[in-house]
Formats: structure tokens, sequence, C-alpha cells
């Protein structure tokens, strides 16, 4: 039976001891039930786990001790969704949710000019984030970007094989068929209303490709998942 996973970002290498925080030693006792000599994994999303025996079982400061460090490098190539933010939060949640679990390296919350809303609760998304990392067993957390203006986006250091899938008609690949599974890869995926053809325009001329991800039209969150899913399937 796979070991439960718990973070902290503070556990260093080297580490012999430990004393998880209140919130994970209260799920580590009192909903897991874990006791004395149990063993758990500690990682702190930056590559590291740490293999752990319980050597003091309590609700608010479990010790443990550490009897062996992993170092897992990171996935490679990488991919991040550059997405617009969506005005149904619990919409907006699921689909950070579900990037985690799939393994994107990083998403970028980008505001266009059709962007319905803005989230400033970086703590809770980070919280979602942490808590689909546990679930999937991984130690890499995606690095979530302060949101920033499509336009400024480009000020910013990109992969340098970069997709933009929007539903206007034109000349456009579909998303499965032009990734190189061998480059580091940014897919804009825009607001419920679409880009506009302005941003499509700035988009094409910083040597993004256009695509198609199908011939459905997809919620913003949706497609979202399915170009990270595309993304993990080349790269197996």
């Amino acid at each position: 039976m796979p070991l439960p996973y718990f973070f902290d970002a503070n556990i260093s290498s080297k580490a012999s001891t430990y004393i998880l925080d209140e919130l994970a030693s209260k799920h580590c006792i009192q909903v897991l039930r874990m006791q004395v000599s149990d063993t758990l994994m500690i990682t702190n999303g930056q590559g590291y786990s740490f293999e752990a025996v319980i050597t003091a079982a309590h609700k608010k400061n479990t010790q443990v001790k550490i009897v062996k460090e992993i170092y897992q490098q990171p996935d490679q190539p990488q991919c991040t969704i550059a997405i617009a933010p969506i005005k149904n939060a619990s919409r907006w949640e699921w689909f950070l949710e579900k990037a985690t679990e799939l393994g994107i390296h990083t998403i970028i919350p980008i505001i266009t000019e059709r962007t319905e809303k803005q989230y400033n609760k970086i703590e809770r998304q980070q919280n979602i984030l942490v808590a689909a990392m546990l679930q999937s067993q991984q130690v890499w957390l995606p690095k979530l970007m302060e949101q920033i203006s499509f336009k400024i986006l480009w000020q910013q250091a990109l992969p340098e094989q970069r997709f933009i899938a929007h539903c206007t008609t034109g000349d456009k690949q579909l998303l499965q068929k032009a990734i190189d599974a061998n480059k580091n890869t940014l897919i804009l995926i825009g607001p419920e209303g679409d880009f506009t053809t302005n941003e499509i325009d700035i988009a094409q001329q910083h040597e993004c490709i256009a695509v198609s991800l199908g011939k459905n039209r997809l919620r913003t969150e949706t497609a979202g998942m399915f170009a990270a899913t595309v993304f993990q399937l080349k790269i197996q």
C-alpha cells in the first residue's frame, strides 16, 4: 500500500528528525489514525521526498525520524499553461487541481480583454495545488505565477515552443499533431469569450502557432485540462 504523503516547504536535505506542523499532525493522527512506528513520506515540493517513521504521535506536533532521503529530477520537457481565469471559482479551482495531477510545470493566469474575473486568493489556490500534488504522490509543486496582463506576458521568459488555442476560423493545426515532444511548451488558453483577433495576432507575432483542440467548443477549464493531457501523452 502506498505511503501517505505530507507537505512541508521548509523541510531540508540532510534532516534527521522533523516535527509535522499542526495541520499535518492532525491529519496524520486523527484522520489517518497513524501511530508510533508507522511510516510516511514528506515532500518539500522541490523534488525532495523523505521517508520517515513516527517516533511521537501527537495531534498538534507529531515527531518523525527521517530514514531515507530521495531526490527526483524534474520531468523534461516541461509544459506551461497560460490561461484566463474564469468567473466560476469552483471550476477554476478544478482546473488547478487537475493540471497539478497531470504534472503541469507552470500555470500563468492571464488577464485578457474578455477575462471576466481575477483571483487574488493566492493562499487558497496554493493549498489546492499542494493537496493535488500529495494526492497524486508527486514531489514537484507546480509554479502558480501571479496573474499578468496578456500584453505583458511576452516580456517574460517563455518556453521556445508556443501555441495559442482559439475558436476563430482560420489556418490551425491540431494541438496533438503540432507538439514536438522534445521541447518545453507554452499553451495559451483563452476566456469563455475566446481571445480577440488582436490578441491572436499579437501571439502569432511572438511565435505562437495557432492550434485547434478539436471540433467541439470547450469551456476554458476543460480546454486547459485537455491541453495538459495532450502534452503528457506526447511525452510518454
